[in-house]
């Protein structure tokens, strides 16, 4: 009897240790495994990449202000295709980005962050937050089942994905981890049908520190730290865009002047554009979508477009203006 009774125990605690793995590994896996929400960069869904980075540098390690900022990459390093060449964010770092034409709640996911990790193991993440005005910004939910006894150190490769969801970074290089607008429906003073900004924030993943990150439910999420290095922290490579606002041909009414020349333009020539007023964020895209290149100063010269039609826009913080170009 005795012997029953051992061994029935046995079973019943076997049991709650697989009951209790299967409650906390329960988010998708790393890409190429069953079921991975991970999405490579080369996907037919995007279609488009994020025009402008407006950036607030993080410390080195937030526990010694000190040691200075990161200084790796620059903001226009997180726009467009990711290409491996990101821009580093430090602790607490913030990347605010901005897209020609917003982002819409459609079927599925809305939008993927890209981070430029080389192992699938090694994941410095960040917290993704929304506006639809550029003013008011609401966070995804994230959770991390990471363990929080023991630190994850500067080079540890202990990451597990199925234990992080609705944290940037979750996928390693040319996979980005998306994001559905669906999450925050109902959210008062949030339009999902005209998102305009995306944040970017990097988690401090220190689980001792009073400066480390913690998730929806106030646990400390546990990634690389301290990583005092000048590219430091959540290394912002892309976003990409799966559902936005058509972009149109037509001009936009607006009192302000854009001046683009030569008109009309030739094929493979040079074509400079210059607006008389203050901008974001500019961008040109052809008419399908795709991102020719962005700028945020007041004149830039494309070089080299092929014959077809294209739409140059600016966003303000008021409005969106755009200007049909057209290349023969």
């Amino acid at each position: 009897m005795k012997r029953m009774r051992f061994i029935y125990q046995n079973v019943i605690v076997l049991l709650l240790l697989i009951s209790t793995e299967t409650v906390i590994a329960q988010f998708e896996g790393p890409a190429g495994t069953a079921g991975s929400s991970a999405m490579f960069k080369d996907s037919s869904d995007f279609v488009d990449w994020a025009a402008g980075c407006t950036l607030q540098r993080g410390y080195r390690d937030l526990a010694y202000p000190s040691l200075g900022f990161v200084t790796f990459g620059t903001p226009i390093s997180a726009t467009g295709f990711p290409d491996g060449q990101p821009v580093s964010l430090g602790d607490s770092g913030i990347a605010t980005m901005t897209f020609a034409s917003p982002i819409i709640n459609g079927p599925g996911n809305d939008f993927a962050v890209f981070e430029n990790s080389f192992l699938a193991t090694f994941l410095e993440l960040a917290f993704v937050e929304v506006s639809s005005d550029g003013i008011n910004f609401f966070r995804f939910p994230a959770t991390s089942n990471t363990q929080t006894a023991n630190q994850i150190g500067p080079f540890d490769t202990s990451a597990d994905a199925t234990l992080l969801n609705n944290l940037a970074g979750k996928y390693s290089a040319n996979y980005g981890t998306p994001f559905d607008l669906e999450e925050l429906a109902g959210t008062s003073g949030l339009d999902l049908q005209s998102v305009t900004h995306v944040k970017i924030i990097d988690v401090v993943g220190s689980i001792y520190s009073l400066f480390g990150s913690q998730d929806q439910f106030g646990t400390y999420i546990n990634d690389p730290y301290p990583t005092s290095f000048e590219s430091g922290g959540f290394d912002l490579d892309a976003v990409g865009v799966i559902h936005q606002q058509p972009l149109t041909t037509d001009l936009i009414q607006s009192d302000v002047s854009v001046s683009i020349y030569p008109v009309p333009a030739g094929r493979g020539e040079n074509i400079m554009i210059k607006s008389d007023f203050s901008f974001e964020t500019a961008a040109i895209h052809s008419v399908s979508g795709k991102l020719i290149d962005a700028w945020t100063s007041s004149s830039k010269q494309i070089e080299s477009l092929s014959a077809g039609v294209y739409i140059i826009s600016f966003r303000t913080s008021q409005e969106l203006i755009s200007r049909k170009l057209i290349v023969e």
